[in-house]
């Protein structure tokens, strides 16, 4: 893969709509590359918010983490999307995935289909998107051509399949649906389980490897000078079953961040050159954390790092 500079997004999740401008020019001064929305019941609009993040802002780069397929068509979906990045003058970027919330589904009144059905029809969708973001017609298509990037965000062997031959950026998410328990109740991969997946993705793309971008949506950002201690905290919040019952399950974790600025810098850049993880984002509750630690990257970076 081309090396580039590791690039930063926040996803925020719970948003104070009349504060959202604001908190927009403030994650943009932060030096966050990417501010993100989620496609959930209970959140608001994505593509509404991102209307109003570009008008907000100048540079920050707008996308979904991650659209819920199962909520639109193609048509619709690309409307959206082209809408967005002529607003924002090309800065989109459009994450899409199969959908895992079966209640959400259930409240919309959306019937609740299998992981196969899912994920063909998200190929299916992908196809309908390139038609309609291409053919959309002067004043009304995307500035940027063909279309905007795209990640696809997933964890299971078919979606990563799908990614690999078609997105532009490869979601990692490393949360896997705990066996027996509610829907949208995940434990945590380990290390080696992600090393897997980023291998496998990497035996699927081929010659598209060095164009394409691995993105990892950290959970939690805890910057402390203890830890140890404080891996053991977030070991017992997690629970067993969590795959993070023990402070070293936390502190190997690609996903979970803790330490010093100093520290995460470090793991940060570590997590790029294991596993490929240029594009590191985090939920809105650990924004504030995380951004203590871009400046640190960006000099380990012009370091050489």
């Amino acid at each position: 893969m081309t090396r580039r500079g590791i690039r930063f997004g926040v996803n925020f999740r719970g948003a104070d709509l009349a504060e959202w401008p604001r908190y927009c020019r403030e994650t943009e001064r932060m030096g966050y590359d990417v501010l993100l929305a989620p496609d959930h019941l209970g959140h608001p609009a994505p593509f509404g918010m991102l209307a109003a993040a570009a008008a907000a802002t100048e540079r920050i780069r707008l996308g979904t983490m991650v659209v819920n397929n199962e909520f639109w068509n193609p048509a619709l979906l690309a409307r959206e999307a082209a809408t967005v990045d002529r607003l924002s003058r090309g800065r989109l970027e459009l994450g899409v995935g199969l959908g895992h919330m079966k209640s959400e589904s259930e409240t919309a009144g959306i019937p609740w289909r299998g992981h196969a059905d899912r994920l063909a029809a998200l190929e299916q969708a992908l196809d309908g998107l390139d038609r309609f973001l291409a053919d959309g017609g002067p004043g009304h298509g995307p500035v940027q051509r063909p279309r905007p990037p795209l990640l696809i965000g997933g964890h299971g062997e078919g979606t990563l399949r799908l990614a690999a031959r078609r997105a532009d950026i490869i979601g990692f998410g490393g949360l896997v649906q705990r066996r027996g328990a509610p829907m949208g109740t995940f434990r945590v991969e380990g290390p080696e389980d992600m090393l897997r997946r980023v291998g496998f993705v990497r035996e699927q793309t081929g010659e598209r490897l060095p164009g394409l971008e691995f993105n990892i949506l950290v959970q939690t950002v805890a910057v402390t000078d203890d830890a140890e201690r404080t891996a053991a905290g977030l070991a017992a919040e997690y629970g067993a079953g969590s795959g993070l019952e023990t402070a070293e399950d936390v502190l190997a974790s690609p996903i979970i961040l803790v330490g010093t600025v100093g520290e995460i810098a470090a793991e940060i850049i570590a997590n790029r050159d294991r596993y490929g993880f240029g594009y590191v984002c985090t939920h809105g509750e650990h924004r504030d954390a995380l951004a203590r630690v871009i400046p640190e990257v960006r000099r380990l970076e012009e370091a050489g790092g």
